[in-house]
């Protein structure tokens, strides 16, 4: 059986799992739930998680956490669904509990926390630094030998077969 939304099925697993206090819950495995899980082990939501092959499927196994008593995560929702994307620039990514949670969010560098995402974006490389420029926010493989240089309102490239304004 299909499902239309497995990152929701994956977090309805783990609530329903701290509510009736279970050490771990499975579910099927991909690349995105074990990003997500990384995460959330990364951060201390969780014990830990395990990717099992059991025949032509692998599940993953969450370990749950618990403090005093009670689950380690509070809250956990889907913002972005199947039916409904949202799409957020960097001044907007969410802030959880004022700072005391954590947005988990998919970018082109793979799955991050949005503060995670906040500090890489705030630290860009110039043209010069990095094998790639941005013009008009599509990725350009700059080759080696090609000179780039920005002003205000111009762009101008210097390689071995001239030069172009």
């Amino acid at each position: 059986m299909s499902m239309s939304d497995p990152i929701a099925d994956m977090f309805t697993r783990i609530r329903n799992g701290q509510r009736v206090e279970k050490s771990s819950v499975t579910m099927p495995s991909s690349k995105l739930k074990v990003a997500i899980a990384r995460l959330l082990q990364d951060e201390g939501y969780i014990d830990g998680y395990e990717v099992r092959a059991s025949g032509a499927k692998a599940e993953l196994e969450v370990r749950l956490k618990y403090y005093a008593g009670r689950p380690v995560i509070d809250r956990l929702e889907r913002v972005s669904r199947p039916g409904l994307r949202v799409y957020r620039g960097q001044h907007a990514l969410p802030q959880v509990m004022n700072g005391l949670g954590i947005a988990i969010i998919t970018t082109p560098n793979g799955v991050m926390t949005a503060q995670q995402a906040r500090v890489a974006k705030s630290s860009p490389t110039s043209p010069k630094e990095s094998s790639m420029s941005r013009v008009a926010r599509m990725p350009v493989p700059v080759p080696k030998g090609v000179e780039i240089n920005l002003a205000a309102e111009s762009i101008s490239v210097k390689g071995p077969l001239g030069t172009l304004n």
